[in-house]
């Protein structure tokens, strides 16, 4: 065994060392606790958006999508045909990303995003891809930041009230949505032609979250619901907490904005990733896994991103990767691409195993004829070497025997915007 294999293995960041079934098994307990508003990591926040509504034709609507890095907006409507028609589409960074802002900078700087757009349309579609707990008039109170966002006084604030404010048309209408909810409709939308037994919403990118749709007879925490219809759940799974955190793990989370927090999300979410191979690797320096030479160079290594680490393990533009720059020999390369790869093996079984958990938790799926449709976002999941194949092959082998579920995986352009255009116009 290699001096990093052994590495992985002395640190449990394997994937062999992921129980796929304990941790479904530890995720829909969560699930269940969290419908129930007992203590769980899961917030499993009703949004009240059902599913399934008519869409109507010519009825603009302003989309917007925070969430990330990005923040884009557009004028969106369907034609005659309806198809998807996406106007002055613009895209610019996510206000407090690079800065800390105040509650006022922050609503300022989003008005001033959406100015050209507020003749446009009084209806905003919203996707906001934080944590806010939703109300039923489809507002939302932010719950907590992720993603390293920076304007604390916004937390407790409500978003599409205090917008709308800021705009100076309190008068619009606002639905906000996080992106998985957008995503799960937009998936629905662009499959609408075939039948599917149910939909799931999966973000992996900068952050990541599920959303699925459940019956409201099994959200109890929440009062007065209609028993005999659906709901699309907002699970916030970044912030599971039951996974067995290896010490790398948690040396690398107290380096973070919050540590303790969205823990899952830090193990494999295009946002931490960089970092968390940047900590591992500079943990085997220190092992003398790598020459006395790329030991010094790793160790004074800032913190990498998951961009530049995935270009390493894919032999993209070597000569000017910094951490393959770092590394002075072809032994030291090799090692330092094992531990990633074998930290993107891990991050892949452990994706499966939440979106395996949101499977079993629907309890549908169980003919060829009617799968699951997974609606899936962000470059981490389609980008980072091998990962989604690796993916696929521990999902596979989980659904199938007792644990037999169908699903089928659609990638959606824009799937944020068009999902947020869909909340507006039907809601």
């Amino acid at each position: 065994m290699s001096k990093a294999k052994q590495f992985l293995k002395d640190h449990k960041l394997t994937a062999s060392e992921i129980d796929i079934q304990k941790l479904t098994d530890l995720f829909i307990r969560d699930m269940d606790a969290g419908l129930q508003n007992k203590e769980s990591s899961l917030m499993m926040i009703p949004t009240y958006i059902e599913t399934g509504k008519e869409l109507k034709p010519n009825l603009p609507v302003i989309a917007v999508d925070a969430g990330g890095t990005n923040f884009r907006t557009a004028k969106v409507y369907f034609d005659e045909k309806m198809q998807l028609v996406t106007e002055n589409l613009k895209n610019t960074s996510m206000p407090a990303v690079d800065k800390e802002l105040s509650k006022e900078e922050f609503f300022e700087k989003m008005a001033e995003f959406l100015e050209e757009y507020k003749a446009e349309s009084e209806k905003i579609g919203f996707c906001f891809s934080y944590a806010v707990e939703m109300f039923p008039n489809k507002d939302g109170k932010l719950v907590e930041w992720s993603k390293e966002v920076k304007a604390p006084e916004v937390i407790g604030e409500m978003i599409g009230k205090k917008t709308l404010e800021a705009m100076g048309t309190p008068e619009k209408e606002v639905v906000l949505l996080n992106d998985t909810v957008a995503t799960l409709l937009a998936g629905q939308a662009a499959t609408a032609a075939k039948s599917y037994d149910t939909y799931i919403g999966f973000i992996l990118g900068t952050g990541t979250n599920t959303s699925y749709i459940e019956s409201n007879k099994n959200i109890t925490k929440t009062p007065n619901l209609d028993l005999e219809k659906n709901q699309i759940i907002n699970i916030e799974s970044g912030n599971f907490d039951k996974v067995p955190r290896t010490d790398i793990d948690v040396l690398f989370d107290n380096q973070t904005k919050n540590p303790g927090r969205y823990s899952f999300e830090k193990m494999f979410s295009g946002g931490y990733f960089g970092g968390l191979c940047t900590t591992a690797l500079k943990v085997a320096a220190n092992e003398n896994v790598f020459s006395e030479a790329s030991k010094n160079n790793i160790i004074a290594l800032a913190e990498l991103t998951s961009e530049e680490v995935n270009k390493f393990v894919c032999g993209i533009n070597p000569d000017e990767n910094i951490l393959g720059k770092s590394l002075v020999s072809e032994e030291d390369k090799t090692a330092a691409a094992e531990i990633i790869e074998g930290m993107i093996e891990r991050s892949a079984k452990l994706v499966a195993g939440n979106l395996a958990a949101v499977i079993l938790k629907t309890d549908k799926a169980k003919t060829a004829e009617k799968p699951v449709l997974l609606t899936i976002e962000g470059t981490t999941f389609y980008k980072l070497k091998n990962f989604q194949k690796m993916f696929e092959g521990f999902l596979q082998e989980f659904l199938s025997g007792k644990n037999e579920r169908h699903y089928e995986i659609v990638e959606v352009a824009n799937s944020s915007l068009l999902g947020a255009a869909i909340a507006g116009i039907v809601n």
